[in-house]
């Protein structure tokens, strides 16, 4: 053996370890193999009609997810996530149905329905973000409060009443479709691509990961900590109640009492199975968007083969623990 090959061999860089491939292939590995599962057991699985309920399905959890992957980036948690939900799709009938104020003008009252709920939960996002910021306060208990408290808030807005409402113009963020593919999976798509944009080719994406990072190192450099923590909780808080709108849109009914619950576990769980790492300084989008289609995908191989939905939790619980698991082990090796 020559000195030249001696010396490239030693250059060479170290095969991964299973446990990072795991973690690097893993996601996507359980996505393939779940898709095989239902192929062989689920009757049905390759229609249309299968393909169009896991899609309409999935996009909520992606919206939340993906800003829920930006606050997890920052090394923050947002617990409030599906309380924002529910106050969202609880303003929102509550303009067009002209209970909050009369608006004769439909197509103002529809326009307004859309944005105001949003600006409503971004409110909400910036007090979590101000809580974690200006007082310190660990990011699970400040996300705790609008955990518990918000769902509160969206019943005495509504006097813990169903609202049902039959709106074209509205419903059609969830109802409508553009050539044939449903408004609400573009809308995921777009929001998914916006996220992926802002974390690669954006200064704040690139704060933000070096805020999850080091946060010390990155108050050093310059960054402007606080705003950057700050406005992630506010991206997460527009996007929840975004997703709002599309489960009332969908449902043609407001209830403060359902909507968004469990939201937070399914969140979190896409962003771990998705390969995110949950104490910060990495950002995967695309992995979050895998991640819940496995999510959604466990869910219905239970559901549509005679399994009780409350099994799908324990098992959304296990891929978490074995999700972090396999960070933290390939972390390490």
């Amino acid at each position: 053996m020559t000195m030249t090959d001696t010396s490239l061999k030693a250059a060479a860089p170290p095969r991964p370890s299973a446990l990072q491939i795991a973690s690097r292939y893993g996601t996507f590995a359980a996505f393939l193999l779940l898709i095989a599962v239902n192929v062989a057991i689920t009757p049905n699985f390759l229609s249309w009609q299968t393909l169009n309920v896991n899609l309409t399905q999935v996009a909520t959890i992606v919206i939340v997810a993906t800003g829920m992957t930006l606050v997890i980036a920052t090394g923050g948690i947002d617990l409030s996530v599906g309380s924002l939900m529910a106050i969202s799709g609880a303003v929102a009938p509550m303009i067009f149905l002209g209970t909050l104020v009369p608006i004769d003008n439909a197509a103002l009252a529809v326009g307004l329905a859309f944005v105001l709920p949003v600006i409503v939960a971004m409110l909400f996002g910036w007090f979590n973000g101000f809580l974690v910021t200006h007082f310190s306060i660990q990011p699970i208990v400040a996300t705790l409060v609008l955990f518990i408290a918000g769902r509160g808030i969206a019943q005495v807005m509504t006097n813990g009443n169903l609202q049902v409402f039959k709106n074209p113009a509205f419903q059609w963020i969830a109802m409508g479709n553009v050539a044939g593919i449903p408004a609400q999976v573009l809308l995921m798509v777009v929001i998914a691509a916006l996220a992926y944009c802002l974390i690669r080719f954006t200064v704040i994406g690139r704060q933000i990961i070096a805020v999850g990072g080091n946060e010390k190192a990155a108050r050093l450099t310059g960054i402007p900590v606080k705003r950057v923590k700050t406005l992630v909780y506010v991206i997460s808080g527009a996007l929840a109640g975004i997703a709002g709108l599309v489960v009332v849109a969908r449902n043609s009914a407001s209830d403060a009492n359902l909507v968004g619950m469990g939201m937070e576990l399914d969140a979190i769980a896409a962003v771990a199975v998705g390969g995110s790492l949950l104490t910060g300084g990495r950002a995967n989008i695309f992995g979050t968007l895998l991640g819940a289609f496995v999510i959604q995908l466990v869910r219905y191989t239970l559901l549509a083969n005679g399994v009780p939905d409350a099994a799908a939790l324990v098992v959304k619980a296990g891929l978490i623990v074995v999700a972090v698991f396999i960070q933290q082990r390939a972390d390490k090796t």
